[in-house]
């Protein structure tokens, strides 16, 4: 990619010396003309992520790993958060669910980030690699029988973006009453719609989630995390809970999609099976998180030269750290989409294990998938945090869907026989999910369970 000298069409920054919006249809047309322009001039660039939202994004490769080692100098609590202390940040604005101090590591900093990190990393590690594919072959074929006999689908919302949110609800012990209100909120939270509304729906699901394995522990995740030495309190859990769930939903579903992306566009990889290498790929040029790391400085700071004031909020470019390196001809391991330093993802592992499985379910169900619509012609979605379509059109030959296994197959099934949709809620409470997100937790498991 040949840098630009001045920035892409319709960017404000002709001449004007504005800061460069990330939430824009343009910047989601294509991110990389504004990462090459931004980059001409410095580390850093200021942007804005919503409206009257600013932050300062890192750019250089570089500059964003020496971020991310020095915990010390740039902070992880968003309490430090100048901006939304001195009350410039709308309590309505669309980022602030994913910006806002929650008692989780992605929030602590220290020793109290160790110990909330460690519940993380020692509950995932009880889960086999044996066990979580299971799980994602089982909800991959529930998914691909819902359209398998059509002959077309939308890879996005039929597939990838469901995928991880079934998978992380039965890792979690989640019923279905409690499943289907699970995500309902990731999805608001993450399409900035209602964000705060979903936010509470989310965290009052998780709590009675986190209510109910206090009486009924099993094997799984929630129960991992409350017995763990660390002694997680029941907010501490609600709000882990909130961030995997989150973290395993959108990025997740973006990461599988993005990678379907990958492998439809690049004949090699459809054709050769190349499915580590597709993600690969996925994870350089279009990390389903592409702008977020949020730091703060604990004092006026410099960032690979460019000065940085205290409590400023601060965030990383994957996306654009990475391209730079792409552009170099660098090794594909060097990427820095699962972030670096003692914030990484703490569960990159499962995830990756979550994408190469999804990917191969779907390859294997319908070797002969292929683009519906000119690749050219496909939306990305606005947004200063993702990297997603809006829609992956495919059509294959039609196959008939399987039947459902004539023995319940996962835990608590006495919880899933009795699957509802969750009551009406008080006048004053966020709305219970509607329409097409509702019930999709409760269908699978009757599905699954084939009553």
């Amino acid at each position: 990619m040949t840098t630009p000298s001045a920035p892409p069409p319709g960017c404000p920054a002709h001449g004007s010396g504005v800061r460069i919006p990330l939430d824009t249809p343009e910047f989601a047309a294509n991110p990389h003309a504004y990462y090459a322009y931004m980059r001409q001039f410095g580390p850093t660039a200021p942007v804005t992520i919503a409206p009257g939202v600013e932050a300062t994004l890192v750019t250089d490769y570089s500059a964003a790993l020496d971020l991310l080692q020095d915990p010390s100098t740039f902070r992880k609590d968003s309490r430090r958060w100048r901006a939304l202390n001195e009350g410039l940040i709308s309590p309505d604005s669309p980022v602030l669910p994913l910006l806002a101090y929650r008692p989780n590591c992605m929030f602590t900093d220290g020793a109290e980030h160790l110990r909330l990190r460690q519940a993380i990393t020692e509950s995932f590690a009880r889960v086999s690699n044996g066990r979580l594919s299971q799980i994602v072959n089982q909800a991959a074929q529930f998914l691909i029988s819902q359209f398998s006999s059509r002959g077309s689908a939308d890879l996005l919302r039929d597939y990838a973006q469901q995928l991880p949110l079934y998978v992380f609800n039965e890792l979690f012990g989640c019923p279905a009453e409690i499943g289907d209100r699970v995500l309902f909120g990731i999805a608001g939270m993450f399409d900035g719609v209602n964000a705060e509304q979903a936010s509470r729906v989310l965290l009052q699901a998780v709590g009675e989630l986190v209510a109910l394995k206090r009486s009924q522990p099993g094997e799984d995740i929630t129960s991992y995390l409350m017995q763990h030495h660390s002694r997680l309190t029941d907010e501490e859990l609600a709000h882990t809970l909130v961030l995997l769930l989150g973290a395993g939903g959108e990025p997740e579903g973006n990461l599988i999609c993005n990678g379907f992306y990958t492998m439809l566009t690049n004949e090699e990889y459809a054709r050769n099976g190349q499915f580590d290498k597709a993600l690969d790929d996925t994870l350089w040029r279009n990390a389903p998180m592409s702008n977020y790391a949020p730091h703060y400085p604990v004092a006026d700071a410099d960032v690979g030269g460019d000065k940085v004031r205290a409590g400023e909020l601060v965030l990383v470019s994957f996306g654009a750290a990475n391209a730079a390196l792409v552009e170099q001809g660098a090794d594909t391991r060097g990427h820095l989409a699962w972030s670096a330093g003692p914030h990484s993802c703490p569960s990159k592992e499962p995830a990756r294990l979550i994408a190469l499985t999804g990917l191969e379910a779907l390859f294997n169900a319908l070797p002969d998938v292929e683009l519906a619509v000119p690749a050219d012609s496909l939306v990305w979605r606005p947004g200063p945090f993702n990297r997603a379509l809006t829609a992956l059109p495919v059509r294959f030959s039609a196959v008939s869907a399987r039947p459902a296994p004539a023995q319940p197959q996962p835990q608590d099934a006495s919880h899933y026989g009795q699957a509802r949709l969750p009551d009406a809620p008080a006048p004053s409470a966020a709305p219970a999910p509607t329409g097409a997100r509702a019930g999709r937790w409760s269908s699978f498991m009757r599905w699954l369970t084939g009553s």
